[in-house]
């Protein structure tokens, strides 16, 4: 497959409002794509196309959309359809979090997790596939997660989401390579995003504890948003079916390779290394949860 081109073509994201999205969007548009973003919040949505129009001359639509909400997305997706007629470039980036053992999250909590971050890109996916069919050379980009690699206690909702993510786009890839559409799944680690702050705490985890627990993640948080998505561009430019940033990704895929069956207890070693003696180790089962580091941002309740 030959190298991926940027100019002159229609690039969608979603979660463009901040982290990771954003940082795709001033990205592409330095390479010379068209913009379609989308995203909940308003206001910082606004805020990135502004800056992208006041140094890019580039075309930048953007659609206001709660991804929980399928008939909304749906509605969206068919806006773009229309619009847009070719797309060279769809990256589902958007994600949320969940922080609670399974016994602490309510059923709602949970499908709210997995509607975003795994229903909503393969619902926007099916609906673009025939613009991205239609444009030669497209590409599709599905922002996994460190966690679809390993799955620590503490994120059986956020780990389930992006590991069927992970499934969905290699089995895509697979399907694809005969249209001419690259795919890749990326899988970010300690990303220095405001999300890990935001994420939502299920209905039985202590706040306390919890907070404990994300004072320990924050001090991972070592990878500028920016150096993740040129990192993303790059891997989608030479067709990279899998991409992972950073050594905090990198690592675990290796324990998780090596160690299947035990590697938890070696990254609770790590991150009691990593944040000091603060007490059990947010990988502990009996701990509220970890925090994913490497949430791209944008999709944040």
């Amino acid at each position: 497959m030959r190298s991926f081109v940027f100019p002159a073509g229609t690039a969608v994201v979603t979660g463009a409002a901040s982290g990771i999205g954003e940082a795709l969007a001033h990205g592409l548009a330095r390479r010379g794509s068209d913009l379609v973003l989308l995203d909940r919040d308003a206001d910082r949505l606004d805020a990135v196309a502004a800056a992208i129009r006041a140094v890019h001359p580039r075309r930048v639509d953007t659609h206001l959309v709660d991804l929980a909400d399928l008939c909304t997305t749906a509605r969206v997706a068919e806006e773009i359809q229309a619009r847009h007629p070719r797309i060279r470039l769809l990256v589902n980036n958007a994600g949320v979090a969940l922080g609670g053992r399974f016994d602490q999250v309510t059923m709602d909590e949970f499908h709210w997790v997995v509607d975003i971050n795994f229903r909503a890109p393969v619902q926007l996916t099916h609906a673009l596939l025939p613009a991205l069919k239609a444009e030669p050379g497209a590409h599709v980009v599905n922002v996994s997660s460190l966690f679809g690699l390993i799955a620590p206690a503490g994120q059986t909702a956020y780990s389930a989401s992006k590991f069927a993510l992970r499934g969905f786009t290699e089995a895509l890839r697979h399907e694809l390579v005969e249209d001419g559409i690259g795919v890749t799944s990326v899988h970010p680690g300690g990303i220095a995003t405001r999300i890990a702050r935001n994420t939502r705490v299920g209905s039985g985890v202590a706040r306390e504890e919890f907070e404990t627990t994300l004072r320990q993640f924050e001090k991972l948080l070592s990878i500028a948003p920016e150096r993740a998505a040129e990192v993303i561009l790059r891997g989608v430019e030479r067709r990279r079916g899998r991409v992972l940033i950073g050594w905090s990704a990198k690592l675990p895929d290796l324990l998780g390779r090596v160690v299947p069956g035990s590697y938890g207890r070696l990254l609770a070693a790590g991150v009691r290394l990593v944040g000091g003696p603060s007490g059990r180790s947010a990988l502990s089962p009996r701990s509220a949860a970890p925090v994913p580091t490497d949430l791209p941002a944008g999709e944040v309740a």
